[in-house]
């Protein structure tokens, strides 16, 4: 597979009353054509950060982008001008933000805001944009008649449905869907991604799926990226991460999923919250939550390792116990 994106190094921090927020933290990982990449984390992880900074989106003046690179198709996005990133943003690198009940204009009708996002690209009549938007309504499972509904007019699947829509109608290489199915019901949310997965086959598209369900991760990723205040902690092939999981964070997060084989009371929480990120720890950011933190773990932070082909984690323990098992 050709690699369509590579970030290296990413540092994005924020200036705040309270102090410099430390939210991307010398972050690097790749996509590539036709893959579906998960990245998992708790709320505060960075991971919305992380999209925004690649969409070209952190909020200036607070935002700063003080080091890394992202390459798209072999061109580094942190070196383009505005325009530039405008003439991609969208058409070849689109995104699903998070809430679909606040991502919509309350005051235009769909119809006209689908068509808004054919027309910042492409030098077509609006008679012929409207078209196109009523075409692309229709492969996201909206009746063209409602193009000229206001998004009061419809539920949150539905507006979600739209906001793919206006994701998709350009056919980007690269969709990055930020919680795609936050605050839908169990039986929407599977019809979102269904048509998100169907679309993506369907325009052989890589996509970034953000998400805390590691269900959705099972069902629809072909890699994944665990993210922890700010870094990503282990990194590897959606089997690996759930037959071979290795970093304490990751097996926190699973042991706190109820398991239908197995009768318990209660579940398992990750004791602690995430480190204050204006002010993080010196060794391992995990360490105060993990069970297996040494001296070492409390004063120096670990480097990214690949502990089996394709495998990455951060972790001196976890590194050492895939060397003991023979990896």
């Amino acid at each position: 597979m050709n690699e369509l994106l590579k970030i290296s190094d990413l540092v994005i921090q924020y200036d705040t009353d309270s102090g410099c927020v430390h939210a991307v933290n010398n972050l690097s990982l790749s996509l590539y054509e036709g893959e579906t990449l998960g990245l998992v984390g708790e709320t505060g992880a960075g991971k919305t950060t992380l999209a925004k900074g690649i969409m070209g989106l952190i909020p200036q003046p607070q935002g700063k982008i003080l080091n890394g690179q992202i390459h798209y198709k072999g061109e580094n996005l942190l070196q383009l001008n505005e325009k530039q990133r405008q003439s991609i943003r969208g058409k070849e690198i689109s995104m699903i933000f998070q809430d679909p009940m606040t991502s919509l204009n309350p005051v235009s009708t769909v119809g006209d805001q689908i068509a808004e996002a054919i027309m910042a690209h492409e030098k077509i009549s609006k008679a012929e944009a409207w078209e196109k938007a009523c075409l692309m309504m229709e492969t996201v499972g909206i009746n063209r008649d409602r193009a000229k509904d206001y998004p009061h007019q419809f539920s949150g699947g539905m507006k979600q449905r739209v906001i793919i829509a206006i994701a998709l109608v350009l056919n980007p290489k690269i969709l990055i869907a930020d919680e795609p199915t936050t605050a839908l019901d169990v039986t929407i949310q599977a019809q979102v991604l269904d048509t998100i997965q169907a679309l993506r086959q369907q325009l052989n598209m890589s996509m970034i799926l953000i998400t805390h369900d590691l269900g959705i991760v099972a069902q629809c990723c072909n890699r994944v990226a665990i993210m922890y205040a700010g870094e990503i902690v282990e990194y590897a092939d959606v089997d690996t991460i759930f037959e071979r999981k290795t970093h304490p964070y990751t097996q926190g997060l699973f042991n706190s999923i109820p398991k239908l084989n197995e009768d318990v009371r209660r579940l398992v929480p990750i004791e602690g919250m995430m480190p204050d990120p204006t002010n993080l720890p010196n060794g391992c950011f995990f360490c105060d939550r993990c069970h297996h933190a040494d001296e070492k773990c409390k004063s120096e932070h670990p480097s990214i390792a690949e502990v089996e082909p394709g495998h990455f984690i951060r972790c001196f323990l976890g590194a050492h116990q895939t060397q003991n098992r023979g990896f």
